[in-house]
C-alpha cells in the first residue's frame, strides 16, 4: 500500500516537474493500464469515501452495489415492458387471424364493411372507420362506413408515394373522409389490386398519439392486401 502510494507521488512529482497537470483522464488511464492496482491495495476499496447525493458518503463497494441494483431494476423494467408488448402483439395477432376468417366468409360488400366496421370500432375500440373507393362501382353501394365525398385529392396528397399515412389530418380532409372533425390521430391505408389503387381505408382514434409514423406495418400490410382482394371480388360480381 505504502509502496503504491509512493509510486503515485513519484508520478505526480514527475508530472509537476514537467508542468503537466494531473487530470481525471491521466488517473483513469493509469488505472486502466494497471488493473491490479486495487488487488494490490484492497484496503483502499473500503477506505475510500465517495460523496452520495442521498446518503452522504459511501464506500466504493457501496457505490458499486448501488449501481448494480439500479442496473438490475432497469433490466427488470425492460423485461416487464417487453412482456407487455409481447402480450399485446399476441392479442393483436389473434384478433387479426379471427378477422381474416370472418372477412373471407363474407358474401357481399355490405357484409364485408359491417365486419370491418365492427372490428375497428368494437374489437379495437377505435373511433371511426371509413372506406373510400375511386371506382364507379362505389356509387352503387350504400353503407354507413362508405365515404361518398370526393377524396381523390386526399389520396393524391397523402398516399401517392406511400401505402400508409399516420398522424393528423387537416380539418378539410377530416370533413371529406369522416364528415366530422377528428380530435385524435388517423391512419390512411391505400388499397391496391393488380397494382392499381382502388381507394383507401381511414381509421381514427381519439388518442392523438395512437397512430404514429413509427408504427410497425407488418400486420397492416397483410390486412390491406386481403381487404383489397375481397373488395375487388365483391365489386366485380
Amino acid at each position: 500500500m505504502k509502496e503504491e502510494l509512493n509510486k503515485m507521488n513519484d508520478i505526480q512529482q514527475s508530472i509537476n516537474s514537467d508542468e503537466i497537470p494531473l487530470t481525471d483522464e491521466l488517473i483513469v488511464s493509469y488505472l486502466q493500464d494497471n488493473p491490479e492496482f486495487f488487488n494490490r491495495n484492497q484496503s483502499l476499496i473500503t477506505s475510500l469515501r465517495l460523496n452520495d447525493e442521498h446518503r452522504g458518503t459511501v464506500s466504493l463497494v457501496e457505490r458499486q452495489q448501488q449501481q448494480l441494483r439500479q442496473k438490475v431494476h432497469g433490466l427488470e423494467d425492460e423485461i416487464t415492458q417487453l412482456m407487455s408488448v409481447a402480450n399485446h402483439n399476441e392479442q393483436l395477432f389473434t384478433l387479426y387471424s379471427d378477422l381474416y376468417l370472418r372477412l373471407i366468409d363474407c358474401q357481399s360488400t355490405e357484409e364485408l364493411l359491417d365486419c370491418l366496421h365492427q372490428a375497428t370500432t368494437e374489437l379495437l375500440s377505435l373511433s371511426a372507420f371509413r372506406l373510400w373507393l375511386s371506382s364507379s362501382g362505389s356509387k352503387q353501394l350504400s353503407h354507413h362506413s362508405l365515404s361518398t365525398n370526393d377524396c381523390a385529392g386526399v389520396m393524391q396528397n397523402r398516399l401517392t408515394d406511400n401505402d400508409y399515412y399516420f398522424g393528423r389530418l387537416q380539418s378539410t380532409e377530416q370533413e371529406l373522409i369522416f364528415s366530422h372533425q377528428c380530435s385524435g390521430s388517423v391512419v390512411l391505408i391505400k388499397l391496391v389490386h393488380d397494382e392499381q389503387p382502388i381507394g383507401f381505408l381511414a381509421i381514427s382514434s381519439e388518442d392523438a398519439h395512437h397512430f404514429d409514423p413509427r408504427m410497425d406495418t407488418l400486420l397492416l400490410s397483410q390486412f390491406k392486401r386481403l381487404v383489397a382482394k375481397l373488395l375487388q371480388q365483391q365489386l366485380s360480381l
